[in-house]
């Protein structure tokens, strides 16, 4: 292995601890604000950060290509990403209120298996039989999270968090699985810019109109005197760590080492995700929720590799 794809590894790696924030500060969040208001602030905090990037490498030498006049002609299309974009996140921070951290990770983490589906059926791309049966062996394991332990209900006994069987569990369960559809519509849909537009462009821009999409829904769910400091800097950190930091350090672990390898180490936030739930929020998942979700994460390793 060489120097650069060790670098790609461990950048990788460095992103899912990112990523893994992302559930706990849904949480610390939802206290006092909407999924809508999360989802939009995050959104625009990750856009400003990217965007500003991007200005201060085009003053740079020989980094003219990354300035924002570029976006001018893509503008329609960015449109259309962007509202993608912004249904991924409000899907993936909605689902955090009805539903258990390992179910809504798991079940976002099929976004692999929707994009090989799409792909073949809206791009006519193969599909080996291998994974076919990788996304059979996913669907059992988010029948096993849906079906046997569809856990909405907090429960609060001795300082710690439960959940139990409840009809509305599958709300959160079918807003994950939202979440991971529109997601893999997001990665199908944006191919053709990222081949056209900078990296850090492409992305900045889809945050930022992805936020613009949602902020009228923000305003409307808004509460008065609910945006406490906790909030705010929850959304901040939502915007800079799981998004503006893991995103770039994940697309650019794509760019020294094999998307099947970074894929694969990606699929580990689910269980630092997990782990931090227990650990910040006393969330412990059931047994049958964590062997539905080894199950879905074994499929969906199955497809990737």
């Amino acid at each position: 292995m060489t120097v650069e794809e060790r670098r790609g590894l461990a950048l990788v790696a460095i992103a899912v601890l990112f990523f893994s924030t992302s559930p706990v500060l849904v949480r610390w969040a939802a206290r006092s604000v909407s999924s809508f208001e999360i989802a939009a602030g995050r959104l625009l905090v990750a856009g400003v950060v990217v965007l500003g990037l991007v200005l201060l490498r085009s003053r740079r030498p020989g980094d003219a290509a990354t300035r924002p006049g570029k976006l001018l002609s893509a503008w329609p299309w960015l449109l259309l990403v962007g509202l993608v974009a912004a249904l991924h996140f409000f899907f993936y921070a909605y689902s955090l209120e009805f539903t258990s951290i390992a179910n809504s990770l798991a079940i976002m983490y099929t976004a692999p298996i929707w994009v090989a589906l799409l792909s073949r059926f809206l791009l006519k791309e193969p599909l080996p039989q291998r994974k076919w049966l990788g996304i059979i062996v996913a669907v059992v394991g988010v029948s096993v999270l849906s079906g046997f332990e569809p856990a909405l209900a907090l429960i609060q006994q001795s300082g710690s968090a439960s959940y139990n069987f409840t009809p509305r569990a599958l709300i959160g369960d079918l807003l994950a699985l939202g979440s991971a559809v529109t997601f893999a519509l997001y990665s199908i849909a944006g191919r053709a810019q990222r081949q056209r537009l900078p990296l850090l462009v492409y992305a900045g821009a889809v945050y930022i109109l992805a936020a613009l999409w949602l902020l009228p829904a923000a305003a409307a769910a808004h509460a008065p005197g609910s945006l406490n400091w906790p909030a705010v800097a929850s959304i901040a950190a939502l915007g800079v760590f799981p998004l503006a930091c893991g995103h770039t350090l994940y697309n650019a672990a794509l760019r020294r080492v094999s998307a099947t390898y970074v894929n694969l180490i990606a699929t580990q936030e689910v269980l630092g995700g997990i782990l931090l739930g227990a650990l910040l929020l006393q969330e412990f998942p059931s047994a049958s929720s964590l062997v539905g979700a080894l199950i879905t994460i074994g499929g969906i390793l199955i497809v990737l590799l």
